[in-house]
């Protein structure tokens, strides 16, 4: 069974993978592993898993500046998440997608939803991101 959820897209694209979920914001500076895509901040407790390709569904991002700057490179690298859900507004990723789609034409999708509609998704299922910031979730 699919269930919509409507967001405000920050970053208009159509990406769909099977989710990765966290409750805590993740730090790309430090947390994230350009190279190969793994969440690589210990104390995350997405801690060893690949967001590479996937729907990756956190509050947002946490830290500095320089997470656009990995999230980029991860974008050039093909190890990027196939789209980014958030619960806050996120700049620095927004920012990084923007300047991914200029440089690369390669925008990854980032919708901002309510937190309360994602209180029943988890880990492992089916995302589909919309351009105007509809997302199915497929259990």
């Amino acid at each position: 069974m699919a269930r919509l959820i409507r967001g405000r897209p920050l970053v208009r694209g159509r990406g769909a993978g099977p989710t990765l979920v966290a409750d805590q914001p993740l730090s790309f500076w430090g947390g994230y592993d350009q190279a190969t895509g793994e969440i690589i901040d210990r104390r995350h407790p997405l801690s060893g898993a690949i967001a590479a390709g996937r729907v990756l569904v956190i509050p947002g991002s946490r830290g500095s500046s320089t997470t656009s700057a990995v999230f980029l490179e991860s974008v050039r690298l093909g190890t990027a998440p196939a789209a980014v859900i958030v619960t806050q507004a996120d700049s620095f990723l927004a920012l990084a997608s923007i300047v991914a789609d200029e440089l690369y034409g390669r925008p990854v999708p980032i919708v901002q939803v309510d937190p309360a509609d994602l209180a029943d998704v988890v880990t492992g299922q089916h995302a589909e991101v919309e351009s105007d910031g509809g997302v199915t979730i497929a259990s």
